[in-house]
């Protein structure tokens, strides 16, 4: 039924292993397994992204015969495990809705955004930024549902991991400035926040849709502050091009404060907090150098005094 993707099977060896050699092995067999219990009709070919797979269909019998959907057939790992049950929360309040999961597989039964028209195909920047800053605050405005992975965790997981990453970093300068985000976190960690995050809200995960104007998908849901989730956005449209303009990125962060009313300070604080989260997993990953657009944002957010 659905050919699997060589870039998906790629990614699922690469970072996954043997379950991820498992995982693609039974994808065909688990796309003809749901399409068939689920009612569906498949009316494209499957689409991906480095960790899943997203076949296009229609529902084809029960009350929603007739609706676009998509299926994700996922491995289920400690970041897509909370998908669900953020959907759920959101019920379809800037995000699209889940319409039916699987629990032992984490096969999801999604409401069907325009995967052609993503927000980054917006040609006007600050637009889209207050496109991305609307979404998130509707997301961020709940309570984390009981269960979820929450953000004092992982800040001290950072914390206990950023001596070892700095030393081995190339540049001093480099090195500096991860121990100076630590430190901005250090500051906040004792208050981690309660608010449902998105984890991943950049301009290629907001899709426009026919039930409203835009949707998020793909969550990595944290429960946590939301100053944690503004990094995509003054990252996001930079790639490809130039390094951030510190001045539009001082527009982008004044925007996303005002819009979902954080304190700034805080929200600086968790922003470096997020910087040092990609340092960190850069430097796992073998590199010695940091993203020359997260130092430029970094180093605009440690010279800001309020």
């Amino acid at each position: 039924m659905i050919e699997v993707p060589a870039a998906l099977a790629a990614s699922q060896e690469k970072y996954n292993g043997a379950a991820g050699r498992a995982f693609i092995a039974a994808l065909p067999r688990r796309a003809e397994e749901f399409v068939e219990r689920w009612g569906l009709r498949v009316t494209g070919p499957s689409m991906h992204g480095v960790a899943s797979l997203v076949l296009p269909v229609e529902v084809s019998t029960g009350g929603t015969a007739g609706i676009a959907a998509a299926v994700k057939f996922q491995l289920l790992d400690e970041e897509s495990e909370g998908e669900p049950v953020a959907l759920r929360a959101w019920g379809g309040n800037g995000a699209v809705r889940l319409l039916a999961y699987d629990d032992p597989t984490g096969t999801m039964l999604l409401e069907r955004a325009d995967e052609k028209r993503h927000l980054s195909t917006l040609t006007d920047a600050r637009e889209a930024v207050r496109i991305l800053a609307d979404v998130l605050a509707r997301l961020v405005a709940l309570p984390a549902p009981a269960g979820l992975r929450g953000l004092g965790d992982i800040a001290a997981e950072m914390l206990a991991r950023t001596p070892e990453a700095a030393a081995g970093l190339a540049d001093p300068a480099e090195a500096a400035l991860l121990r100076d985000c630590a430190a901005a976190v250090r500051e906040v960690a004792g208050e981690p926040g309660d608010r449902l995050l998105h984890w991943d809200l950049h301009s290629d995960n907001i899709l426009a849709s026919t039930r409203e104007p835009w949707l998020a998908i793909d969550p990595k849901p944290l429960a946590g502050d939301p100053g944690f989730d503004l990094l995509p956005a003054l990252t996001s449209p930079w790639d490809p091009g130039p390094l951030p303009d510190p001045a539009e990125t001082r527009w982008r962060f004044d925007l996303l404060t005002e819009r979902l009313g954080l304190d700034r300070t805080r929200a600086r604080a968790w922003t470096l907090g997020r910087v040092l989260q990609n340092g960190l997993w850069d430097v796992e990953d073998g590199a010695a150098a940091l993203d020359p657009a997260q130092v430029s944002i970094a180093r605009n957010m440690l010279a800001r005094a309020g």
